[in-house]
């Protein structure tokens, strides 16, 4: 099935989140021949939908009344020639790889920007397995174990590379010129017999012993220890977020809420120093809840994030008080540290 063919591709787009439903909506909306024919937020309306004959499915399979393994297999029963993409926030690998065995065509995380949205489901109506670049990491075979003798410098760049650091972050790290650093990189490549950044990850997690944190690394002394508080009602992503501030600031005090309620009880129990909130909290706005922490705790810096922003909530979150929206796929091990380093 190809997008430029003169047949209208007849998508149904599934999410319980009415502004990340209008949001891919849009997106693929931008895509030649393409017709959304339905949005829908609940697992029956999954079903009704189908009704429509639709060409894909574009689902968030944690959808309320809906069991993602068992209902996926179904619908892939009645409906063979259906292209179904997941797009979650979920990124563990064994939820993932189930879902693809249960007959979904691609799976994409909710992070990552709305164009591989796009290119996914291009791939999936044309018949190939999509599965987003941060996911193969988990999903690739172990690289064959070889004796390295890995230099330190080498075993520094390692653990700049699991922490997401591009090649200008690592620079700054570690005091190299970017040149220097992807002389370092080439040769750390074809030392450890891997050909991509990717590769190089996937092989540092099979071998814990060799990443090396720089001694440049300007880790965060105990007597500076923060406290953060996390708001979001993904409970994956709020413990992923979570471990990369323990994992860099074990002293670091990290409270997390799913909803507006808990999140001011927990600051009337201590005012955090800065506190990460998503736009989008289930049925609650994510901005109003940031502006009920500035209001009883001033001096928290509140920083809101989203999988989809835009300028309205950009605009919205600043007038409340935020410090500014960050995209989630830009929350990465690097962003946190500077977020850290500058509280």
């Amino acid at each position: 099935m190809q997008l430029n063919g003169e047949r209208q591709i007849r998508i149904v787009v599934a999410d319980d989140h009415a502004v990340v439903r209008a949001g891919i909506s849009t997106a693929l909306s931008d895509l030649p021949n393409v017709e959304i024919v339905a949005e829908v937020g609940d697992g029956p309306g999954v079903l009704a939908a189908l009704d429509l004959q639709p060409d894909a499915l574009v689902i968030d399979v944690s959808m309320p009344q809906f069991e993602p393994l068992q209902t996926i297999r179904q619908i892939r029963m009645h409906y063979p020639q259906l292209k179904i993409l997941v797009v979650s926030a979920y990124d563990d690998d064994v939820y993932v790889q189930g879902l693809l065995q249960a007959g979904v065509d691609g799976y994409q995380l909710k992070d990552q920007p709305l164009a591989d949205i796009r290119l996914a489901l291009q791939r999936v109506l044309a018949g190939e397995r999509w599965v987003c670049t941060p996911l193969l990491s988990k999903l690739m075979r172990g690289v064959p174990v070889v004796e390295t003798g890995l230099t330190p410098r080498q075993r520094e760049l390692l653990w700049c590379l699991q922490q997401g650091d591009d090649n200008h972050a690592i620079a700054r790290r570690i005091g190299l010129s970017v040149k220097t650093v992807e002389n370092h990189l080439t040769r750390l490549y074809r030392q450890i017999g891997v050909q991509s950044r990717l590769e190089a990850v996937h092989y540092a997690a099979q071998h814990p012993q060799l990443p090396m944190m720089p001694t440049s690394s300007q880790a965060l002394a105990p007597s500076q220890a923060l406290s953060v508080l996390i708001v979001d009602d993904n409970l994956r992503y709020r413990q992923h977020v979570s471990r990369m501030i323990s994992k860099m600031q074990p002293n670091c005090a990290v409270v997390e809420a799913a909803h507006q309620t808990e999140a001011m009880a927990a600051i009337s129990q201590r005012s955090p120093d800065l506190a990460l909130v998503d736009v989008v909290l289930g049925d609650e706005d994510g901005i109003s809840c940031a502006a009920q922490i500035k209001q009883q705790s001033p001096n928290t810096r509140v920083l809101l994030v989203s999988a989809y922003p835009d300028r309205e909530f950009h605009r919205r979150g600043l007038a409340v008080g935020a410090v500014a929206l960050l995209d989630k796929k830009d929350l990465d091990a690097a962003a946190l540290r500077l977020l850290l380093e500058d509280v």
